[in-house]
């Protein structure tokens, strides 16, 4: 929504230095740049002599209809070196190497970007780029420590695939959610969902039969990413609870991995105890080994298959409607809970039939239902469903994309948060 460049063109250009450190995600600052650009921004591009052997001037120049500002000798009677910095609205450096950054935190100015950076009187917002030891160096820590401290903003890198075959912390966020994180110092409209803070959890959990097997189930865990995406876009704070997924953690989210369902309930309990609104978007495993084995389990020589016994496992979307209420009637304003039911209906009962009765047991607000039948949803980047209210309401949401459907579902909760006075956070403490 409010990462969309169509809603910004009728506001003032702001004068955007868009500063390019030499690292292979500077193809990815090609799109950003498109983003700012086709806001009607002001984008100046600075890169350095490293970031020039990876995208060359002439694709910066194209794309910001500027010419690239790539040294301190090119119109030296214009004093680039200060005159860029001084005149900036903005100053944004993506990627941001360990190199730039160690530069910027020891106010080194040997190139036209870091004596840009020491001239700018305006928002600073490094996005770091680099493999995850360098990024969890404690020589880097300290270098984004020192920057923090001096007002600077500095992205939380996200988690997936680097160069070559490495994965981990430091990849560069997607073009998009660096967009959607400068909204507020791009004139952009203040989100719906500001001042709220929202827990989403994501995934799939794993119960562990053996070191090396699980029970587990097919969620992705793509709907509730899409969910923190659009929520940090229309301004809210995120906290996602992921389960066994394997997406880049999105840009200015708090998330908290976990595997088991015991994991994830401590989470969600925790991170609930304090929000305006939760969403249940993961698939918690129902049941675990009553006993899982210390060691791998071997397959029997005779040909025959092990037994399990197997537990229920806690019902935290239960749990949470069971505080939701037990809030309410001491009269301490709990927050909107939003429950997911992955439905194939049965002889006796239709999906909505299923899902219906669910709402009640559960407790929520909200209850999203899918049809699952035959596999569908799970792992694709499109979703249908039905939002059914506690209040015998429903909403069809037809197929479309799993942000779509995001955004679906938070309009529904700001009507739930329109019906009644917004909440003290610190209130909602569990009893």
């Amino acid at each position: 929504r409010s990462n969309r460049p169509e809603r910004l063109r009728s506001r003032p250009a702001v004068r955007v230095v868009l500063g390019v450190s030499g690292g292979i995600a500077a193809y990815k600052s090609v799109e950003l740049l498109r983003l700012l650009t086709e806001s009607g921004h002001d984008v100046t591009v600075i890169p350095t002599a490293a970031a020039l052997r990876f995208v060359g001037s002439a694709t910066w120049a194209a794309l910001s209809g500027k010419p690239v500002a790539d040294d301190v000798w090119s119109h030296v009677e214009s004093v680039p070196h200060v005159r860029i910095g001084q005149a900036a609205d903005l100053v944004v450096v993506a990627p941001a190497t360990a190199d730039l950054l160690a530069k910027a935190s020891a106010g080194q100015a040997d190139d036209l970007l870091t004596t840009t950076l020491l001239t700018a009187r305006c928002p600073v917002v490094f996005a770091p780029a680099m493999h995850t030891e360098m990024w969890e160096h404690p020589a880097t820590q300290a270098n984004v420590a020192t920057l923090r401290a001096r007002g600077a903003t500095v992205i939380e890198p996200a988690v997936g695939r680097l160069t070559g075959a490495d994965s981990g912390k430091g990849r560069l966020p997607e073009a998009a959610e660096i967009f959607a994180l400068l909204g507020p110092l791009l004139g952009q409209p203040v989100g719906d969902l500001t001042g709220r803070h929202v827990v989403v959890s994501a995934g799939g959990t794993r119960e562990y039969l053996d070191p090396v097997r699980f029970i587990g189930n097919r969620s992705s865990g793509i709907q509730g990413y899409a969910l923190a995406r659009t929520a940090i876009a229309r301004g809210a704070r995120v906290t996602l609870v992921a389960a066994n997924v394997t997406l880049s953690d999105p840009a200015g989210v708090t998330v908290r991995h976990v595997e088991t369902t015991a994991q994830l309930r401590t989470e969600m309990l925790a991170a609930a105890a304090v929000a305006d609104a939760v969403v249940m978007a993961a698939a918690p495993a129902d049941f675990r080994p009553a006993e899982p084995s210390e060691s791998k389990i071997k397959k029997p020589a005779d040909g025959s298959a092990p037994s399990l016994a197997l537990t229920q496992n806690p019902d935290i979307l239960a749990e949470l409607g069971e505080r939701r209420r037990h809030n309410a009637a001491a009269g301490v304003a709990p927050p909107v809970l939003v429950g997911f039911a992955a439905e194939t209906g049965d002889g006796q009962a239709s999906v909505l039939d299923q899902a219906r009765d669910k709402l009640r047991r559960k407790g929520c607000d909200l209850l999203v239902v899918n049809d699952v039948s035959g596999g569908a949803v799970f792992g694709s980047p499109d979703n249908e469903a039905v939002i059914l209210g506690a209040d015998g309401s429903s909403y069809s949401v037809s197929r479309r994309s799993k942000e779509d459907l995001a955004d679906a579902i938070w309009d529904r909760v700001l009507a739930l948060f329109a019906s009644a006075a917004k909440p003290d956070s610190a209130d909602r403490l569990a009893t």
